[in-house]
């Protein structure tokens, strides 16, 4: 390839990360506007400049302005830990729901809501990132067993297998506990309807930490996809990265899932929709999928509020936006592979 092409290259992919940030700032102001009470620009810009002290304030401020914001950090969180699980397991079907990452944390947050008395989001956080680090531990253990490394069909068996049981589990503990079935029945769907701006605020550190670790080891995960032999030969550290890999996972899992509740689909889908735009390079993958996914969670979330009245959940409408997108995608000769 001359220099050239690749510089030609490279800016188209700046060219596409430009027109994305701006989608998403488009997306997420219109996010704040749209609703069963429309807001128009000019009162929108009256409430941010502190001259408009009505309804639609009150609107805004409590009632869009944190799920908005929530929906921008659970994308990042949820895109990122798709692509870093795809990357680190060389798989391309890997996703933390089909892993049961996600329901790892779900059965956690079950316990802690029926054993423990947990009702804050703090203690949510805490008890989803220790439920979706031990699950990955779980599924890479079960993935191994037999002998020789955990290849993708096996962890992808493993995943569901251990998914199912966790999700039996949940469903069991919450059912036998009306009290925790109130208050799992909300959450479970998968939702970024809250009413609190203390949430976002919360997982942002959290979800930025984590996306910043995964940006860290983007360089290494070329390497480490030409294999574990061709990677330590290129000076890279295979089982660190994994490690450092599967505590990002393990961080971004555990905010998205305590603030939203299990979302799935979405992690599968948007790093193959980055590598179709930008190709196999993790270090462009991972950035593309922290604007792409949350583009796609606050659209769907607009398009359930104004669908049908009382809401049509977040995870609902993602896969019925996304899945005609991926089976399009999946199509075309080399949008699937690594």
């Amino acid at each position: 390839m001359t220099n050239n092409t690749m510089s030609a290259s490279k800016s188209k992919r700046y060219a596409w990360l430009f027109a994305l940030l701006l989608f998403l700032l488009i997306i997420m102001v219109a996010g704040l506007c749209i609703g069963a009470k429309p807001i128009s620009m000019d009162i929108l810009w009256n409430i941010f400049m502190g001259e408009e002290h009505g309804l639609a304030k009150t609107i805004v401020i409590e009632g869009r302005l944190p799920r908005t914001l929530n929906g921008l950090f659970v994308g990042m969180a949820l895109g990122t830990s798709g692509a870093l699980i795809q990357a680190i397991t060389r798989n391309p079907l890997a996703d933390p729901g089909i892993l049961g990452v996600n329901l790892g944390a779900s059965l956690a947050i079950a316990i802690a809501i029926v054993f423990l008395g947990a009702t804050q989001l703090t203690e949510f956080f805490g008890y989803a990132a220790l439920g979706a680090f031990l699950a990955s531990l779980l599924v890479y253990f079960v993935g191994s067993i037999g002998g020789g490394r955990a290849d993708p069909l096996k962890l992808t068996l493993a995943g569901v297998a251990i998914g199912a049981v966790f999700g039996g589990i949940s469903s069991g503990l919450t059912l036998f506990n009306p009290s925790a079935f109130d208050q799992m029945r909300f959450w479970a769907v998968g939702s970024l309807d809250i009413r609190a701006i203390s949430v976002p605020l919360f997982i942002a550190p959290i979800v930025i930490g984590g996306c910043l670790l995964a940006v860290s080891i983007t360089p290494a995960l070329n390497a480490f996809g030409l294999g574990d032999s061709l990677a330590s030969a290129l000076g890279s550290k295979p089982a660190r990265i994994q490690l450092l890999g599967l505590i990002a996972v393990t961080l971004l899992c555990g905010a998205a899932t305590a603030a939203a509740g299990p979302i799935g689909f979405v992690s599968l889908m948007m790093p193959h929709i980055a590598r179709w735009m930008v190709g196999p390079d993790q270090r462009w993958i991972i950035p593309f999928c922290f604007i792409l996914t949350p583009i796609l969670l606050l659209i769907a979330d607009i398009i359930g509020r104004v669908l049908i009245v009382g809401e049509l959940r977040v995870s609902i409408v993602t896969a019925f936006i996304g899945a005609p997108i991926l089976i399009y995608l999946v199509r075309r000769k080399g949008a699937s592979g690594l």
